[in-house]
Parts: C-alpha cells; sequence; structure tokens
C-alpha cells in the first residue's frame, strides 16, 4: 500500500455513479428555455421536457414501477418515445423500446422475455399490439398515446390510461432515483434479423453516458445543433442520441413518417444542420423526385452506418449539399 491508497476511498463527495440523465437536469438548470423538442405544432423547451419527464417517471412509480421492472414502448420517433429515455430510468427501471416493424408474434415474445411491467403504445401500432398482448397470461400496465397531430381515423382507446392525462398524475417536485451503481441496467433492446428469437442486449448507465459522450466527440457536434430523428430510437436507443442531444442542448425535430420529401421540407423549415440514417434514407433522399429536392441553403451533416453505401450515393449526397460521414455499425 502507498500513500495514495490511504484515505482516498470513494465518498459522494469525490464520486458519483454516471448517468446519461444528468445531462438533462444540467440542460435544464443551465438552458431552460432552449427548445428543446419540436414535433409539428408541439414546441417544448428543456425545462417543459424535464417536467414532463419528472412526471411521468412519477406517475409510474404510484403506478408500481420500480428499481430493475421493465417498461416498453412502442412508438415513432415523437416526444412520448424522446421522453421515455428519461423518464422510465428516472424510477429506476428499464427501458426497452420495440422495433415498431416487427410481427405480432415477435413483439409477444419480447413482451414475455423482457417480463415487461408497462407498455407505452401509440394508436398507430393497436392492432399488432393487440394481437400480441393476446399471448400473454399476465394482465401489465397499458398507456396510449393519442397523437392529435397524425392522421390515425378510427383507431379507438386500446389502454387503460392516456399518456398524458398518465402525465398528468404525477408528481412535479418527484426526486428521480439516481443509480447507486453506474452499472445498473438503462435500456434493453432486442436483436432483429438474427435467427432463432430475439436476442436482449443490456446497456447500462456507464455505458450510455460514455457512449452519448463519444459520439458528440466523434462527429464534432457542436452546441445547439438542430438535429432531425430520422434514425429509429427503438434502434440501439437511436444511437444514444437522446442523451447526447440533451448533453449539448440541441434542438431535436422529430418526424414521424421517413419520407423524402417530409425531410427536405423540416430541413428547410427548422435549418436542421445533422441527421443519421442507414444508407436507405440516403438512396432514398439522392432518389427523390427533383421537385421534392430543395435545394440547401446551408450545409446539413448526414451521419450512417452499415455496410458503406455505393460511392455514387456519397457524390449525389455531397452535390445536394449534404456531408455525410460513415461509421461502423455493429446493430
Amino acid at each position: 500500500m502507498n500513500d495514495y491508497d490511504k484515505n482516498l476511498e470513494k465518498n459522494n463527495a469525490n464520486f458519483v455513479p454516471l448517468t446519461p440523465i444528468t445531462f438533462l437536469e444540467r440542460t435544464k438548470d443551465i438552458y431552460p428555455n432552449y427548445k428543446s423538442v419540436i414535433y409539428k405544432k408541439r414546441v417544448y423547451t428543456w425545462k417543459q421536457t424535464y417536467d414532463r419527464c419528472i412526471r411521468f417517471a412519477s406517475a409510474l412509480e404510484k403506478h408500481g414501477i420500480k428499481l430493475g421492472d421493465t417498461v416498453s414502448i412502442i412508438a415513432p420517433n415523437i416526444p412520448e418515445l424522446f421522453e421515455a429515455h428519461y423518464s422510465v430510468p428516472m424510477t429506476g427501471a428499464v427501458l426497452n423500446a420495440i422495433n415498431t416493424r416487427l410481427d405480432s408474434k415477435t413483439i409477444g415474445y419480447i413482451l414475455r422475455h423482457a417480463d415487461a411491467k408497462a407498455l407505452i403504445v401509440d394508436r398507430q401500432f393497436h392492432d399488432v399490439v393487440k394481437k400480441a398482448m393476446a399471448g400473454l397470461d399476465k394482465k401489465i400496465l397499458i398507456i396510449d398515446i393519442d397523437d392529435k397531430q397524425a392522421d390515425l381515423k378510427n383507431v379507438g382507446k386500446f389502454g387503460e390510461f392516456e399518456y398524458e392525462s398518465f402525465l398528468n398524475e404525477g408528481d412535479i417536485n418527484y426526486i428521480w432515483k439516481r443509480p447507486k451503481d453506474e452499472w445498473q441496467a438503462i435500456s434493453l433492446n432486442y436483436t432483429s434479423g438474427t435467427t432463432g428469437n430475439p436476442k436482449g442486449v443490456v446497456y447500462h448507465h456507464r455505458g450510455s453516458y460514455l457512449m452519448a459522450t463519444g459520439s458528440a466527440a466523434a462527429w464534432s457536434m457542436p452546441n445547439r445543433l438542430n438535429f432531425l430523428y430520422t434514425v429509429p430510437m427503438f434502434h440501439c436507443n437511436g444511437w444514444c442520441y437522446p442523451w447526447t442531444l440533451a448533453m449539448l442542448h440541441a434542438r431535436v425535430i422529430c418526424i414521424r413518417n421517413i419520407r423524402a420529401k417530409e425531410i427536405f421540407d423540416l430541413i428547410t423549415e427548422h435549418k436542421v444542420t445533422h441527421f443519421g440514417g442507414a444508407p436507405i434514407i440516403l438512396n432514398m433522399l439522392v432518389s427523390a423526385p427533383k421537385e421534392e429536392q430543395k435545394p440547401l441553403k446551408h450545409k446539413v451533416y448526414v451521419l450512417t452506418a452499415a455496410a458503406p453505401p455505393p460511392s455514387i450515393i456519397f457524390k449525389k449526397m455531397k452535390n445536394l449539399g449534404f456531408e455525410v460521414m460513415h461509421v461502423y455499425g455493429l446493430t
């Protein structure tokens, strides 16, 4: 033992477990009035986003969700899915964002295997979820997302609670549960396209924190960027950007349906500076009709993974005004 081993043990003054939830807390304190999440006519500040997450976490706990429970969610890239990346782990529970493209049998398997205690579901996916739930041998808490801005006709209520009314049950003064161990689970994701049943992959608070910070450094992401969320948040927690973007007090522009025209429109409307996506997204943009390809008035940075697209795709993207960075993907 040397002098550096004496009287320097971990304590509350010199050590705190890493968790990406602190990114949201810090940004709320320093930049409370900066815009956080934009989805059509819905616009929130970072203070509002934090408060919504706190109240939803409180409501979850009131309904029995506790440390180590799994809370599943099936939704497109809308504010509720972004918020779930904070509200669920604020209770000590684990977020399980489910691939919206899966069939009912696979969704049912995931809900059983994850031992989900609650399910947050957007009404767009009611039919497939109802079939998935039929195979469950227990009742779980179901919370509906009723997106007033979505064109969902003749879709009735499925869950026993609606997201906004459930959120309003929560206590604004709720104190969120900081992890006692940074290896505590924060999210559970399942593989797609593998042999056999999907495999569950657990992320912990430490890994998610480091991934969020590492992504910002690797892509040279600046503060206050405008990020169009085209990467599905069910895919590796949207590459961990729900946490990165809070750290950078960015503006998060949500998009329900990924279409070339809507992407170009949102880039123009919100001066989008960054977005990510698989090569199929790049191909969709360069193949869009000319009338949909709005000229870019500023450079837009794009991150893509998976197998490298053909060189012609990179060239066409550059000609449109995009700067593409290709990274290694392991999903």
